[in-house]
């Protein structure tokens, strides 16, 4: 879950990179903050550096500075990487990244879906899918795969507040539940 402060920082970024000279699209703007926020918390040197009181402010931008000019981000995102280290928030830079990815989703007509199947699906299975679920709500899946072996076959989808289950499992839950209301 995320909190203010972090949608606060997730907004100002996306109000930046949806202004009309940003210069960068909401789509590269996605990714280059994910390698940002992925090798921070993946390069445990960097995230220990900048995490501490120890090291300065100055050094600590420096740091983020370096490390925005070796992954080629752009000014936005690296002005951005900056903000959140001077003002000490590198803590929560996972879950601004997190928020920023739904903004740009709901601000581009995408909504996020998470789709758990017993086993890996194939691309084709995979389009299906979000192809019904897409028509079925009138706007475009980013779909996050999850296998699961005990849903035992077919497909649950977790899109916003609604659940569709069309599981194995699902199915003999339902079974059970009316058989014991009616015994």
């Amino acid at each position: 879950m995320t909190d203010a402060l972090s949608s606060h920082y997730a907004e100002a970024l996306a109000n930046a990179v949806f202004g009309p000279e940003s210069g960068v699209t909401p789509e590269e703007a996605t990714e280059q903050l994910k390698w940002a926020a992925d090798l921070i918390s993946e390069s445990k040197d960097v995230e220990r550096a900048l995490l501490s009181p120890s090291v300065s402010k100055i050094r600590k931008q420096a740091i983020a500075g370096k490390l925005a000019d070796q992954l080629g981000l752009h000014r936005l995102i690296k002005n951005f990487l900056l903000v959140v280290v001077s003002h000490r928030r590198i803590r929560e830079l996972p879950a601004m990244q997190q928020d920023f990815e739904l903004i740009v989703d709901e601000r581009t007509g995408w909504l996020p879906a998470k789709i758990t199947s017993a086993h890996e699906l194939g691309a084709e299975q995979r389009q299906s899918i979000e192809r019904a679920l897409g028509s079925k709500l009138g706007k475009f899946i980013r779909a996050h795969y999850i296998v699961d072996p005990s849903v035992i076959g077919g497909i649950r989808a977790h899109i916003a507040s609604r659940e569709y289950d069309a599981t194995v499992r699902g199915k003999l839950e339902s079974m059970r539940v009316r058989l014991l209301s009616h015994a």
